[in-house]
């Protein structure tokens, strides 16, 4: 039966988002005002407070945003998206004060390719696609656009890039493949006409173009590595736009070579020059900063004498650039922005925002997050400051209200399908695509055990008794295995083989006596833990993606590519509800709260929901990721909702719903120490708030959580990284020692005790020594100590509630046999493929 009609449903407030589209070009832009960092994810524009670190956002886009910009008063934020092919793009100009859209167009076809503001805010230039090409000029006051013009010649390739004037509000450059031209606008016959740059026979691809001050020349980077120089010839009346020659090529500037050949030939940058930022004169030379395709920074002095010996260049680039200072971000600059006083701050295409001292030129990471799709996330049992995302790439662990990277788990060249805390606090269990189950420890990312060939065609799903003494896995050849794990031995206890396709996931009930998996054959299966056996089995026209218990146990909830969401009674297997779950979309992953009143769906659609459980009928929806979403997740004390999707995005919305069973958490021990310095713990004022976690962040962007004297113990490690405000990598080694077989049924594998060969030399105690001397680079955290025995995340009390399952005669029954319906939507699959 479908869900009832509901007059009105609320949307999903938005509390933060974990995420920066580093492959926008140019897309990270500082406020002027020096107080806040803009930038594109998703649908959204996010707008962060840099004290504070407070988010605010402009929605109103319907897809991708792929241009971003800010006008030079701060008055004015203008945005522009993808869209489908065939469809028009939208151009939005927002209010930054009020965070209001003061005005749309969708001129454009598919996409905005970019976005500048007159140097006075006069005028907004937006410069189209591939599918569109065009120049679109929009006069602010009016809120109106003017004009619009073919960006290139019928002969020359797209327009990438464009740049205003610094004096004259009416004239602005476009540079793309095999073209560069200078924009002229008139308003009084709203028309734009262009003059093309002559670059003699020299051919360059344009990626950007930078403009000094006075007007007099324009710094063109290219695909090649060099840097065009441009003379524009204009006027110093400023009243006047039309240049009194055509503006032409002086000199096409690279690197001074540091070979002993220099004068033979000028370095290029790698991969092209991505981004150029014009600094201050000084001794009357001209100092630039170049970022470049393989994430080389650095800061140049323009050498303004000619280069004599021309004749004996083996190429058009003149060797007049002196590096005075160098560093690296990793990977492609994507947008360079002048922050403060004495900062550059640098966005690459790994999504990672770097901020540079211009004085020392240090680099220090400020923002990071996952660049793939993700695929699970997991909260730690009665713990809702932090939770872990499993990804592509890695494991990351993350503070819930801060949004800081606490933690980092990287194995190389294996995909993580799957996490879980265990219930003690002592270890994150995780599924790999190669069929390992690998323990880490969650304060510095050790592997403490791995249980090798778990599944042969990898591990899918995975969950784990709130005792911590068995797991259940699911893998891609359709098995759900039940492992005995205790300190000395993990012990394969069964293989159940019912299922014929991938296991999709796995949920155990409260009372850790069943288990529910939901295979893309059809079928969810409950079992008995206990006994091994299978309770029931549930059949549906749909590939299951997502299943769970409700909280007492007696009724199953599924999810699947038919876009049903059904429940199921688990006494005799019978279908008792029958709900639509979206119109077009199939449903990904749901969760339900801890009391049972309400439940949560992702969909293909890009919509989180939040469903009444007794009544079925849609309470909120959230609205603006950009990507499918592959899981959702409510915080154990139903405070927060967090959702991921495929592009890498982590949005945190805010529960609509307090669930009434939320427990009192008891005093945990620390859990993880990574910051910038040595954290600061704060310790319990009296016997009445040792129910609560406290957090203090120290002046250095650190973190700590935890309460109670367990912080003073010697051998819990706090990092030092000045490098850094959040952890980086935890390689892993993954050359683990085959297990010791007795039976299929009786299998036994012993712990795995590998160490490094350095941690076996040096011990815990020359680890510290290291972390401790080590100012900056990368930590490696594989050789730091194991978590303390009495060392846990949370010590899980007994439940208690006197709510009631909802009963089976409130639900309408209906046939088991449900009619299927074709699937619109993506399905999105976890890895279960060996690498």
């Amino acid at each position: 039966m479908g869900s009832p009609v509901v007059d009105q449903t609320d949307d999903l407030e938005l509390l933060s988002l974990i995420g920066f589209d580093g492959r926008t070009i140019h897309g990270l832009k500082v406020h002027p005002n020096g107080e806040h960092i803009l930038y594109p994810l998703g649908c959204k524009v996010a707008v962060v407070h840099w004290d504070s670190r407070k988010q605010d956002f402009l929605e109103g886009h319907t897809n991708v945003i792929t241009a971003l910009s800010v006008s030079l008063d701060g008055k004015y934020v203008a945005s522009g998206q993808i869209n489908h092919m065939g469809f028009k793009a939208f151009v939005i100009l927002w209010d930054f004060e009020k965070r209001t859209a003061l005005m749309k167009h969708d001129i454009h076809k598919v996409r905005v390719e970019a976005l500048d503001f007159s140097f006075d805010s006069t005028y907004l230039f937006s410069l189209g696609g591939r599918d569109d090409g065009n120049v679109v000029v929009t006069h602010i006051p009016s809120l109106e656009p003017m004009c619009g013009y073919p960006a290139t010649k019928a002969t020359a390739g797209d327009a990438l890039t464009l740049k205003h004037s610094n004096r004259r509000s009416s004239v602005f450059m476009t540079g793309g493949e095999g073209s560069l031209r200078v924009w002229q606008v008139n308003p009084e016959k709203r028309f734009v006409r262009a003059v093309d740059v002559q670059l003699s026979k020299v051919k360059r691809n344009i990626y950007c173009v930078s403009i000094d001050p006075q007007d007099e020349f324009a710094y063109c980077g290219t695909l090649t590595g060099d840097i065009l120089k441009v003379a524009l010839y204009l006027t110093e009346d400023t009243t006047i736009t039309e240049p009194v020659r055509t503006p032409n090529m002086i000199v096409c500037l690279g690197k001074v070579s540091r070979s002993k050949k220099r004068n033979m030939e000028a370095e290029r940058y790698s991969l092209g020059v991505r981004d150029i930022m014009i600094l201050d004169m000084q001794n009357g030379d001209r100092i630039l900063v170049i970022g470049a395709g393989d994430g080389t920074v650095e800061v140049v002095r323009e050498n303004e004498n000619r280069f004599k010996d021309h004749n004996r260049l083996k190429s058009p680039s003149y060797p007049l650039l002196n590096v005075l200072k160098s560093t690296s971000v990793n990977s492609a600059v994507t947008s360079l922005q002048k922050f403060q006083q004495h900062g550059i701050m640098v966005g690459n295409d790994l999504c990672e925002i770097y901020l540079i001292d211009i004085c020392t030129f240090n680099v220090r990471l400020i923002v990071t997050c996952h660049t793939t799709c993700i695929y699970d996330i997991a909260f730690p049992k009665d713990y809702s400051e932090v939770f872990a995302t499993a990804s592509k790439d890695d494991i990351r662990v993350w503070h819930t209200e801060t949004c800081k990277e606490l933690l980092r788990i990287s194995v190389p060249n294996f995909t993580c399908s799957t996490v879980k805390f265990a219930a003690d606090g002592k270890s994150i269990i995780s599924g790999w695509n190669d069929g390992c189950i690998r323990s880490f420890t969650p304060q510095s990312g050790k592997i403490m055990y791995t249980i090798p060939n778990a599944h042969n065609k990898g591990v899918t799903a995975l969950d784990l008794t709130s005792d911590g003494s068995t797991i259940v896995s699911g893998g891609g050849e359709g098995q759900v295995r039940v492992w005995k794990i205790n300190s000395a031995v993990h012990k394969l206890a069964a293989i159940l083989k019912d299922h014929k396709g991938p296991v999709s996931d796995i949920h155990i009930s409260s009372n850790n006596q069943q288990a529910v998996s939901a295979s893309t054959d059809g079928s969810c299966i409950i079992w008995d833990i206990v006994r091994l056996v299978r309770l029931q089995i549930l059949f549906a026209n749909s590939l299951f993606m997502a299943c769970r218990f409700n909280p007492e146990g007696c009724q199953v909830l599924t999810a699947g590519t038919d876009r049903k969401i059904q429940y199921w009674e688990c006494y005799d297997g019978s279908l008792i509800r029958d709900l639509e779950g979206s119109t077009a979309a199939a449903l990904n992953s749901l969760d339900i709260s801890l009391d049972g009143s309400f439940f949560v769906t992702g969909s293909n659609d890009f919509l989180v929901k939040v469903w009444n459980y007794n009544e079925g009928y849609t309470t909120h929806i959230g609205v603006g990721h950009a990507g499918i979403i592959t899981a959702v997740r409510l915080s154990p004390d139903s405070k927060y909702l967090i959702s991921v999707s495929d592009d890498g995005a982590i949005f945190t919305w805010k529960c609509p719903f307090q669930s009434s069973k939320v427990e009192a958490r008891p005093d945990p021990g620390i859990v993880c120490a990574v910051g910038a310095e040595k954290l600061e713990v704060a310790q319990p004022v009296s016997s009445a708030a040792k129910d609560k976690i406290r957090i203090r962040k120290t002046s250095s962007g650190g973190l700590g959580f935890g309460s109670g004297d367990c912080a003073k113990e010697e051998n819990i490690v706090s990092l030092s990284r000045a490098h850094s405000a959040c952890s980086h990598h935890s390689t892993v080694d993954v050359r683990d020692r085959p297990p010791e077989i007795e039976s299929e049924h009786g299998e036994e594998i012993r712990p795995n005790s590998f160490r490094s060969n350095e941690a076996q030399s040096r011990g815990s105690s020359g680890v510290r020594k290291i972390m401790e001397n080590k100012p900056s680079g990368t930590v490696c955290q594989i050789n730091q100590p194991s978590v303390l025995p009495n060392s846990r995340l949370i010590q899980s009390g007994a439940k208690t509630s006197s709510d009631p399952c909802l009963p089976k005669s409130s639900i309408t029954r209906v046939p088991t046999a449900v009619k299927s319906e074709t699937c619109k939507g993506k399905i999105v699959r976890k890895p279960i493929h060996r690498h």
